[in-house]
């Protein structure tokens, strides 16, 4: 019969998988923070001190308080834009700090 050298079992594949996603994701996220500036415009990027990402959430903090309720406002169009850069639900939620 066929040599099994180059077949691979479905958990190696499963495996193989979720390596490739899991760096895409960081690959994502990585990509979403480098372009908050682009994204969100200058003025909220000078004022942003803190961003990052965990589970499916976006971190940010803010200095000023005028910023963060602008932020909480906009909420569903950030996470909207988010996503729709990167071409995929990478965050399903917005978290101000």
């Amino acid at each position: 019969m066929g040599s099994r050298g180059n077949d691979i079992t479905i958990k190696e594949a499963i495996e193989k998988m979720l390596d490739v996603y899991k760096l895409r994701r960081k690959f994502d996220e990585t990509a979403l923070i480098s372009a908050w500036p682009q994204l969100m415009g200058n003025a909220i990027a000078n004022r942003t001190k803190q961003l990052y990402i965990r589970d499916k959430k976006l971190f940010v903090k803010v200095e000023s308080s005028v910023i963060k309720h602008e932020l909480l406002l906009m909420r569903s169009q950030i996470i909207g834009r988010m996503n729709e850069h990167v071409g995929q639900v990478v965050i399903e939620e917005l978290v101000i700090l």
